[in-house]
């Protein structure tokens, strides 16, 4: 399977169409018709179905789409990192994140980086921990900041000083938007929004207590976006790390923090004895340089 042909299928699915593809391609569609068939046959699989006006893909077609897209990704970046190996630092760092209160540490960091080194630009990825520890181990991304618990052993890391704090979010005019803080007993009876980690769902668990088991779970949510969007529309209450929520709308969206306190910390981690580029491991040494004091 060649990249070139890869590049070819991943056009054809973003255009639905053959001859729209081959004309963005610049390539004549029964060639692309015949890489696109050998692909099929070298495979064999099907990865279209061809009945219909519009290009379908099919279960195969849409693992393949997936991972085409991982592959071509991890192909891009290699050759930037390749193309950055000389004296001037410049290329992309590509830096994974949740939505952190963390993260307003990780501005300062860019901020004071891009200062030093101005031809370098970030890949700034937004998802669980679980999710950038995976694309980290995969080549995908260079630095995560990561919401603990996570498992750090194959990871160099410093761990922050700046605890995250959990707290339940809900509309302002909520009955428990009377509260100044609120219980495990508070949570019990409406529906609720918990975090899909399961990891982390254990540490609330240990919060909770014995009222874990009586819980109205009707959501689950890997982000704060999605899920404030759920109580925006008073459909549940949502249990986060509020992370950007303090840059909402006041008046749209509100929190209150648990009693007792439940609070996590976070780390800043990338892989040990992995291959990066100039940028990236010039950000690493930054990173160890000002976050000293932190080790």
């Amino acid at each position: 399977m060649e990249i070139r042909v890869l590049r070819y299928f991943l056009t054809v699915v973003r255009e639905e169409s053959i001859t729209r593809a081959a004309d963005v391609l610049h390539i004549t569609q029964p060639t692309l018709s015949r890489q696109l068939a050998q692909m099929e046959e070298e495979m064999g699989v099907k990865l279209f179905d061809r009945g219909t006006r519009k290009i379908q893909l099919t279960n195969e077609g849409l693992l393949l789409r997936r991972r085409a897209e991982e592959i071509l990704e991890l192909v891009d970046k290699t050759e930037r990192e390749l193309t950055e190996q000389n004296e001037a630092v410049e290329g992309t760092v590509a830096v994974g994140c949740g939505d952190l209160a963390a993260v307003q540490l990780l501005a300062k960091l860019f901020e004071t980086f891009h200062a030093r080194y101005p031809a370098v630009s970030f890949d700034l990825y937004t998802a669980t921990a679980d999710h950038i520890q995976d694309r980290m181990d995969r080549g995908l991304t260079d630095v995560g900041l990561l919401l603990e618990p996570v498992r750090i052993e194959k990871y160099d890391y410093i761990r922050l000083q700046q605890r995250e704090q959990w707290v339940v979010v809900m509309p302002p005019d909520a009955p428990l938007a009377k509260l100044e803080r609120i219980t495990p007993k508070d949570l019990v009876g409406p529906p609720l929004i918990l975090p899909r980690r399961l990891n982390v769902r254990s540490e609330l668990a240990h919060w909770f207590g014995a009222e874990f088991d009586k819980l109205n779970v009707l959501f689950t949510a890997n982000l704060l976006s999605s899920s404030s969007i759920m109580v925006y529309n008073k459909l549940a209450y949502s249990i986060v790390i509020p992370g950007s929520l303090s840059f909402w709308d006041r008046e749209k969206i509100t929190y209150r923090p648990l009693s007792p306190p439940l609070t996590t910390t976070s780390v800043i981690a990338w892989r040990r004895q992995q291959p990066y580029g100039l940028a990236a491991t010039k950000f690493i040494e930054f990173i160890r340089e000002t976050l000293r004091d932190q080790q």
